[in-house]
């Protein structure tokens, strides 16, 4: 075993969290090493092309099929979610439908970028609906993290859009990119749909459909200059000229192809030029020892390979004044268990969450243009908050730009059905196909999840990688709450449908991948939405969490662990915004802590 030089702090994860707190760490004059379990096969632009053509010859553009894994870093694969040698041991009852990539610049490589803040409600759930638990911190407390996050990640979006549910804004404050313009598809739909008024318990609600906030390059304001693609060679960045502008390539995921959409290795540029980040990729962390008396962190043990395929390895310890777990609700639940640093709270690992989500699909009585732009740029917020959460989960709609192709594999099904099952060739053939593929409307309904003790993840010594490293074993129930939020969602968006005379073309057996969930008398096909949370909760009282509100390890005062797993509870909004806010707010706690240079 070779033990490493010392470094001020060490990261585990190059996603958005690990990146964010790399480049304020640097910045502050701190000498950073950062260890990345996957390759860094997209940091120069070739490597990135590379990724770019194994989706182009994928024949599932699945979130995954652009950033196969390595042996050595596997991930789960929404594809393999029954498969029992998958990378998560599922325990049910309920299948978690999830993934996540472990390469450097993490998850970001392959999410849409919906960048919403986290309601002023959401916060206080247990206050103000009596479910769920509150937050150490409020929205007045985190809200100028969300506008150095908005900066950080490049965040398009106009304020006069956002303004719903409580949210506020600092006098004169705008995001740093103009909104990306509304598609053809949001426009008609509105026409439609803006000012219809719908009943949730004894709540009326108007609707509206609205550009939602994206970390995806569009129209600077003021002094704010767009990152573009990133070609780390020799520490400069060379490839500019790519990826300063939307170009509305339709495959945001699983690859933005110009990089015109935030991913963390933009980031983990600006951190390096300081000259005091080390990142080491292939570099599994495997263990974490901790001083027996003070709880006190000393090293972190990694497994270095050279060859992904091959499970040899050498072994480092590495150690640092401060250790900060930014690998994944996951994969920082799992190495603490792995450690044996379950905790005195009983709560490493559990109350995982996610948004559990359902598609609806139907054919518009106009043609609105699918399949062009990004895929997704408009949304439903109205149904986020409300009274109702005493009840049953809230939910928002993403309306996609991408026909039916998430949902039912069009546009390739649509031709196969039209082929196959209605006999048509020629030009009868291509008219049906003119007039069904330009009409196809895809909704999302991502559905409020809440914390569970009994949902969460574990390890177990029989189920292990070609490392030896635990593979990550899951529990998993969709309770009562967000099932009955699945019921009034699918109410809504068939009334939604009625409304702008949309033909109802949902079924869900066309999925065949997608599990299911039964409630009362109605069946449910859920996918997960890649938005894990509530691993290593964070809280004002140690027996209730794992961390503090400033993502602090209780027990290990020099160990911080960040990201969605700090989330006592997610409400409805995509987390990277929220888990990049956090991470800015502990960088600066740990940059107190330290002291700067």
């Amino acid at each position: 075993m070779r033990n490493d030089e010392h470094y001020d702090v060490v990261i585990v994860g190059a996603g958005v969290a690990g990146a964010l707190m790399a480049k304020h760490l640097t910045h502050a004059g701190l000498r950073v090493l950062l260890l990345e379990a996957g390759p860094a096969t997209a940091w120069t632009y070739d490597g990135y092309a590379r990724h770019i053509e194994h989706f182009y010859e994928a024949s599932a553009k699945g979130a995954e099929s652009a950033w196969p894994p390595a042996a050595n870093a596997p991930q789960p694969d929404i594809g393999d979610l029954r498969r029992k040698d998958g990378y998560f041991v599922q325990q049910g009852p309920h299948l978690y439908g999830s993934s996540y990539s472990r390469l450097q610049g993490g998850s970001t490589l392959h999410w849409l970028g919906v960048s919403l803040r986290m309601l002023p409600e959401d916060f206080r759930l247990r206050s103000l609906r009596g479910v769920g638990r509150d937050w150490p911190l409020g929205y007045d407390e985190i809200e100028p993290y969300y506008r150095r996050a908005e900066r950080e990640i490049g965040v398009a979006a106009d304020v006069a859009d956002q303004r719903h549910h409580g949210l506020t804004f600092p006098e004169g404050y705008d995001y740093p990119m103009r909104r990306i313009p509304p598609s053809y598809s949001d426009q008609v739909l509105a026409r439609a749909v803006d000012g219809m008024a719908v009943t949730l318990g004894e709540e009326r609600f108007t609707l509206k459909v609205r550009s939602y906030p994206a970390a995806r390059n569009s129209i600077p304001r003021g002094d704010y200059r767009p990152v573009g693609a990133v070609d780390e060679r020799d520490g400069a960045a060379i490839a500019t000229d790519l990826g300063e502008r939307c170009s509305g390539n339709t495959s945001c995921t699983p690859i933005c192809p110009i990089q015109a959409k935030y991913n963390a290795q933009k980031t983990l540029v600006q951190a390096r030029r300081t000259g005091r980040l080390e990142i080491r990729a292939q570099a599994v962390a495997s263990r974490i020892h901790v001083d027996p008396e003070s709880g006190a962190v000393q090293s972190i043990e990694c497994q270095r390979y050279d060859d992904p395929s091959s499970p040899r390895h050498l072994v480092e310890r590495v150690t640092g004044r401060a250790y900060v777990l930014a690998a994944h609700a996951v994969e920082n639940a799992k190495l603490m268990l792995a450690s044996g640093l379950g905790g005195k709270s009983g709560l490493l690992g559990r109350n995982l969450m996610d948004h559990p989500t359902l598609y609806a699909w139907g054919l518009s009585p106009v043609p609105i243009g699918a399949f062009r732009g990004p895929l997704s740029t408009s949304g439903i917020e109205e149904l986020r908050g409300g009274a109702f959460r005493a009840r049953h989960a809230a939910f928002r709609f993403d309306i996609g730009n991408d026909g039916w192709k998430a949902s039912a594999g069009a546009p390739e099904t649509t031709v196969a059905a039209a082929v196959q099952r209605d006999r048509l060739f020629g030009r009868r053939l291509r008219e049906h196909l003119v007039s069904t593929l330009s009409r196809q409307v895809r909704f999302s309904l991502a559905i409020e999840q809440l914390p569970d003790a009994d949902n969460g993840v574990s390890i177990d010594p029989r189920c292990l990688d070609p490392l030896g490293n635990p593979r990550p074993v899951i529990r998993y129930r969709i309770g009562d709450y967000t099932l009955a939020g699945m019921a009034a969602a699918t109410a809504v968006y068939r009334e939604v449908f009625r409304r702008a005379g949309v033909i109802d073309c949902t079924d869900p057996e066309q999925g065949s991948w997608f599990p299911s969930v039964s409630w009362q008398d109605q069946v449910f096909h859920y996918h997960g939405m890649g938005h894990f949370a509530g691993t290593h909760l964070m809280g004002d009282d140690a027996g209730q969490s794992v961390v503090d509100r400033d993502q602090r390890s209780w027990e290990h005062r020099n160990l911080y662990l960040i990201g969605s797993g700090s989330f006592p509870t997610m409400g409805t909004s995509n987390p990277t915004l929220t888990l990049a806010a956090l991470a800015i707010r502990s960088a600066d706690r740990l940059i107190a802590q330290l002291g700067s240079t």
